[in-house]
């Protein structure tokens, strides 16, 4: 009998209330007892919900009260020694200052998960000796079952993956981090096994990459070892987000089931299955419904694949599951009103996924008519959306085909471009700036709100949001900024707000998604052909500019940001809505232009984010991805300075394509890996613009003068002192008022130091 899975769920709910009550508890709100209570009940009702829709596996321990990852690094006291950490449990005030840094202490890095949205807490292993301090896994079953009834399948990091993901260690004490690690796994393990827990899901996404012949080693080593251990315990060693590299290694692997992704990894893994078979003991962990993505699934087209799946695993060795935890999708489409329904029909959230595994597992085993017309109603939904105006606007798709076919290019090479640029806004040795959004307080937000509810006419609105750009290009000029924003206090998201404005989008209610700690964005939906509509940031930007003599950046966001920061259409190529998107964001940046506008910042900060997994796809992508920016801005005069920002990144591998870009002045997002990216530039010479992010504006802690010209002065050694910008991380809209305004005032203090300290240069 086939069985179905799940291997996650969402963390938030569908209201949100795990963020809420995160919050609540950072804010002194909520007391740390019912703090724990309220999760609880978030959780078990996270579990009910799979319960009742009749989930053969549920998983257990996926929940968090922040990260995964960082779950396991607390589960084995893995805690940095700036943090006082004595021992034992870690408590929660230890636990959140390494996520989001304390006063005396900087957070841990943050980056991200693979090539998805989500971000995760990067563990540090420097002068730490791991112990097992609590079962989390066992915790986790024991709750699920007691309260529950449910017999849990507990999910576990794996020690490959969780070593590969961490920092702090030489590559040669691999082997002997492995060492120390593995026998706590092991009492993981055991324990579980003393419990009567039957199945094990051993997360091992880094499978998926490019592994050494010593890491393929090692997790031999690792997998006999528990097996060794636990003989009678089922172990379902778990990828995802690809196909797996060296399948004829893992698969000969002993344990009892591979979970393999048939959605992102179709065709290496299918192509693997088909060459080298699947081993006869083994159960086949196939994950046919997207994880990612909200589109229904072709059922009868994955009820089909998995006939084809059957010719070389039996029925009874086959568990129909989703590609990868649910974590990345939002909870539910139900709620879902305002949406066409020619749109929402084509949906599905993480509780219509389930749904799907539960009725596709059904399939799998009967002819009923019920479950057939069930199936038929999807491909319906599918083909409506397929064939609907949205889809198929000629205009664009020739205008897009005629500009993508050309080489984008400015008009003159960057040293020309520079030169006149200086002529024309005479900047000062390190010009400082920021990177776009100010904070967005309590009464900006209800403004905005009250706007949506018609409660405010445009008028009140438009006054209300120019009497904060007055506030803050005073304070900017205050601080001694020499580039000001106008503070983006009229956007919501940086990715929202232009796919409000743009056709081919759309919008959910409740779509939200975790993107790190409490943080939650709602994607937009680009479900159609994007065209431009009419000017969408001009208004504000040239007011801004009105009021001041310094110059004022034009704020937009990138085409692959968009693109990657967005839940996207699947009936065309990723490359294709790209070229949409920055055909259209090119227009606004000439609106711009022409408005008298001469610094222009196109973020992309998740062009990474996009890379694809596999080395081999890799070149291909960037290419269309600087392809794509440079379509957005090469139209524009060699006086008009064009800034980007990225952030989250680890660059040493992909410099030429960012200096490829051609952007006149990048800023990055470094200082919680500062040292590292100033490694890069020490291998790599970079010679555009640049500024290197001197303070985490992650962290509510204000850093000192002194931090910060240590950070400035390390990044001279490398990068050109007259390129050289000096700027935040990344935008301030989540900070406090006065926290932001005491962190620009160092780093403007930091910036008089270090020009007294170069005045030579000028």
């Amino acid at each position: 009998m086939v069985k179905s899975s799940v291997l996650g769920y969402p963390r938030i709910g569908a209201d949100r209330e795990w963020k809420k009550a995160l919050e609540s508890f950072w804010s002194g709100k909520l007391e740390e007892e019912e703090f724990h209570s309220q999760l609880q009940e978030i959780r078990l009702n996270h579990l009910r919900k799979q319960q009742e829709k009749g989930i053969d596996f549920i998983p257990v321990n996926d929940f968090s009260y922040y990260d995964h990852i960082l779950d396991t690094a607390a589960m084995f006291g893995i805690i940095p020694k700036r943090f006082a950490y004595e021992g034992g449990i870690v408590p929660l005030s230890v636990y959140y200052g390494v996520a989001r840094g304390t006063k005396g202490a900087a957070a841990s890095e943050m980056t991200k998960w693979f090539n998805t949205n989500y971000h995760y807490i990067v563990p540090e292993l420097a002068g730490v000796s791991p112990v097992l301090n609590e079962n989390k896994p066992l915790t986790a079953y024991r709750e699920a079952k007691e309260k529950l009834g449910i017999e849990g399948k507990p999910v576990i990091v794996g020690p490959l993956t969780f070593l590969k993901l961490s920092k702090g260690y030489n590559i040669s004490e691999t082997d002997a981090w492995l060492d120390r690690l593995l026998p706590l796994y092991v009492q993981i393990l055991q324990e579980l096994a003393e419990e009567g827990v039957q199945w094990v899901q051993i997360d091992e996404p880094i499978l998926v990459t490019k592994l050494s012949e010593a890491d393929v080693q090692r997790l031999k080593t690792i997998y006999e070892a528990f097996a060794a251990s636990v003989p009678n315990l089922n172990i379902m060693l778990q990828t995802y987000f690809e196909s797996v590299e060296n399948y004829r290694d893992i698969v000969a692997l002993p344990v009892k089931g591979i979970g393999l992704d048939f959605v992102h990894g179709f065709s290496g893994n299918m192509q693997s299955i088909k060459a080298l078979g699947f081993p006869a003991d083994k159960v086949l962990g196939a994950g046919v419904i997207d994880g990612r993505g909200i589109w229904k699934a072709s059922l009868r087209g994955k009820l089909e694949l998995l006939e084809e799946l059957a010719e070389f695993v039996t029925v009874e060795r086959l568990i129909v599951q989703s590609s990868c935890s649910l974590l990345h999708v939002p909870v539910t489409a139900a709620r879902e009103t305002k949406l066409t329904s020619e749109l929402k029909d084509s949906l599905a959230f993480a509780e219509e996924k389930l749904d799907e595994l539960v009725l596709l597992t059904k399939a799998v085993s009967s002819n009923d008519v019920g479950i057939i017309d069930e199936l038929e109603k999807c491909e319906v939904a599918i083909q409506a959306l397929q064939l609907s105006e949205e889809r198929n606007r000629s205009s664009i798709q020739h205008a897009v085909a005629a500009v993508s076919s050309q080489q984008p290019n400015r008009s003159q090479p960057f040293a020309e471009r520079h030169a006149a640029q200086q002529a024309k806004w005479q900047l000062p040795l390190f010009p400082t700036t920021t990177i776009g959004s100010f904070p967005q307080s309590a009464e900006v937000r209800k403004a905005r709100q009250l706007w949506r509810k018609d409660e405010w006419s445009n008028k009140q609105y438009t006054d209300f949001i120019r009497e904060q750009i007055d506030i803050w290009i005073k304070l900017q000029e205050e601080i001694g900024l020499d580039v000001l924003v106008h503070g983006e206090f009229e956007r919501t998201d940086m990715v929202e707000f232009f796919g409000e404005k743009l056709a081919g989008f759309a919008f959910t209610q409740n779509g939200w998604v975790q993107s790190y700690g409490s943080r939650c964005v709602k994607p937009p939906v680009i479900f159609g052909d994007v065209a431009f509509t009419g000017e969408m940031t001009v208004k504000e930007t040239k007011y801004a500019q009105s009021l001041t003599q310094h110059p004022v950046k034009g704020m937009l966001t990138g085409p692959i940001t968009i693109m990657n920061w967005s839940f996207v259409r699947e009936d065309i190529p990723r490359e294709q809505i790209a070229y949409q998107l920055a055909y259209a964001l090119r227009q606004e940046v000439e609106a711009l232009e022409q408005a008298g506008i001469g610094m222009i910042q196109v973020d992309e900060p998740a062009v990474r984010e996009g890379l694809p997994l596999k080395e081999e796809e890799q070149a291909d992508y960037l290419a269309w991805a600087v392809k794509a920016f440079r379509i957005a801005t090469c139209t524009v005069q060699e006086t008009t300075q064009i800034h980007t920002h990225m952030c989250y990144c680890e660059f040493h591998d992909m410099i030429d394509s960012i200096e490829a870009m051609d952007a006149d002045v990048i800023s990055i997002e470094t200082s919680r890996s500062h040292g590292e990216l100033i490694h890069s530039f020490e291998l790599n010479t970079y010679k555009l613009g640049i500024g290197l992010g001197v303070y985490d504006i992650h962290s509510p802690r204000i850093p000192s003068v002194e931090e910060m010209t240590g950070m400035i002065e390390r990044a001279l050694r490398v990068l050109d002192p007259k390129l050289f910008w000096i700027n935040p991380d990344c935008g301030l809209k989540t900070r406090g008022f006065e926290e932001t305004v005491a962190s620009l005032r160092n780093m403007v203090g930091a910036t008089k130091i270090a020009r007294n300290n170069h005045a030579a240069i000028v």
